[in-house]
């Protein structure tokens, strides 16, 4: 529990380096200890009275209720006014393309145009397009507000190319849902304005291939070392009189780098698709844990729709999906039938005696292979390959689950739009928080979910919506998340014998 507070603490410092830090004046280290105190009180309860008894409610619910409005109170308390805030520069991230339709807080705005530019800015919107109303000049952008008249698509394209014949690519052209439910466009000072050289210039340096692959040479090398003496059980010292012992931990290594490896790929080629520019996957190395922190790509140019914002996040979890199945399914085949564990092994951790009977598809999927050697009061050692095939089934059901900028709430974002995403991840947050109750193997992920922002980076284009066929894809999306989180209800445990 410990290991796994120091890794959350890691990840919690770095997420508010991130997203709190530009836009607070507080020190980050007191915002920093206000985020982590919930999961070190309930981890210091798991030490004292171990994990296997469940925590009182109170004693979840009290820490989250002091410190999450301390946590709001700090960032309000140094607030930096948005004009004060610094700018990011293309090459170290993303700029924030957060909901625009924000009151503004600046009594004075000098408008980045002119009375010239106004004008011609004006003539960009035909009346039977878009039936503009009125222009209002806000620090960061130029919200254009009137009437939708013909179909989002159409709109958002011939108006995109109306401004970008006066402008050029001096601003990016967002179209947003308004807060009363009408579509707004906006224009914000486009970073990536410069010269054909200068971006085949940054394109370059984005990629780095030499650097991915020293990655994932040196993850497969982390998680082979930790297939072979954490899940096979090689002492360490073998390893000095027979250095072969290491292969051993391959099955593993092999079969979690192939799941995570398509999942990243599946994102990166989705995103060049759709000329989103971004980096190629890259692996994180730890020669403890898993051997790895996963994968991951960062993309440095704005969706231009939310088609393509949805095609780029559901890549990434079907496609390492479809990997995982073949591979649980052969690992299943080479595990071992043991009795099933008692009191604290019972334990979604125990990979020598795992019940699959947590997930409806992990039991399927066991019965499907084992057939009716698989019974009552029966659990898996599982084979170094299921491992890596069990791991990449929490992994698809972590990132679909749909909050903020999870690839879940991507999807979520896409199909319903940005409101009523903000409003499904948190209730996926009390979900998940009412399942750590009763399975504290959850608790980190609902301390995630917690630390993780809700809202979602908008699309350029972010009003329309997707066709049928995406719909269905995302729907079955959300069914494959709850089948994996659903455990075997008592009468299909019954009909399947066991």
């Amino acid at each position: 529990m410990w290991l796994l507070l120091l890794l959350l603490g890691a990840f919690t410092y770095y997420l508010a380096q991130k997203t709190v830090a530009p836009i607070t004046r507080t020190p980050l280290w007191i915002i920093w200890l206000v985020m982590i105190m919930p999961a070190v009180v309930w981890t210091i309860w798991y030490e004292i009275n171990g994990e296997n008894q469940p925590m009182p409610v109170l004693w979840i619910i009290i820490p989250l209720m002091i410190c999450f409005p301390l946590y709001v109170w700090l960032i309000q308390r140094g607030k930096i006014p948005a004009s004060d805030q610094p700018k990011e520069k293309i090459q170290d991230s993303q700029p924030k393309l957060q909901h625009l339709e924000q009151p503004s807080q600046d009594t004075e705005t000098v408008p980045p145009i002119t009375a010239t530019e106004e004008k011609s800015l004006r003539d960009c919107f035909p009346w039977g397009v878009y039936y503009l109303q009125n222009l209002d000049y806000r620090p960061q952008a130029i919200l254009c507000r009137g009437k939708l008249r013909t179909a989002p698509e159409k709109a958002y394209q011939s108006i995109k190319k109306n401004i970008e014949q006066v402008f050029g690519d001096r601003f990016l052209i967002l179209f947003q849902e308004g807060l009363q439910g009408k579509p707004f466009f906006a224009l914000v000072p486009n970073p990536w304005a410069k010269s054909e050289s200068e971006k085949d210039n940054n394109k370059e340096k984005l990629k780095r291939p030499l650097f991915a692959l020293g990655l994932l040479l040196f993850t497969l090398l982390t998680t082979t070392f930790i297939g072979a003496v954490a899940i096979v059980g090689v002492a360490q010292e073998n390893f000095n009189t027979d250095p072969s012992l290491l292969l051993k931990g391959l099955p593993y290594s092999l079969g979690l780098i192939a799941i995570l490896g398509i999942h990243e790929l599946s994102h990166y080629f989705t995103a060049v698709r759709y000329k989103i520019v971004t980096t190629l996957p890259y692996f994180i190395p730890i020669p403890f844990f898993l051997g790895t922190f996963g994968a991951f790509i960062q993309m440095k140019s704005p969706v231009p729709h939310r088609r393509a914002l949805f095609d780029v996040a559901v890549a990434g979890p079907l496609g390492g999906f479809i990997v995982t199945i073949p591979i649980l399914l052969w690992g299943i085949s080479l595990s071992e039938i043991v009795p099933i564990p008692t009191g604290e092994n019972a334990s979604l951790l125990n990979v020598q005696a795992l019940d699959p009977r947590f997930s409806f598809l992990f039991a399927v999927l066991v019965k499907l292979v084992l057939g009716s050697s698989f019974v009552a009061e029966k659990a898996l050692h599982l084979h170094p390959l299921a491992v890596a095939g069990y791991i990449g089934l929490i992994v698809t059901a972590l990132n679909l689950m749909p909050v903020g900028q999870l690839d879940g709430g991507h999807i979520v974002h896409a199909m319903f739009g940005q409101k009523t995403a903000i409003v499904v991840g948190q209730l996926t947050r009390i979900f998940m928080l009412v399942l750590a109750m009763m399975r504290p193997e959850f608790l980190i992920w609902a301390i995630l979910l917690f630390l993780m922002p809700i809202m979602d980076q908008p699309a350029l284009n972010d009003v329309t919506e997707l066709d049928d066929i995406r719909d269905f894809v995302g729907l079955f999306s959300l069914a494959l998340l709850i089948v994996i989180l659903l455990p075997v209800p008592g009468a299909v445990s019954q009909w399947l014998q066991f």
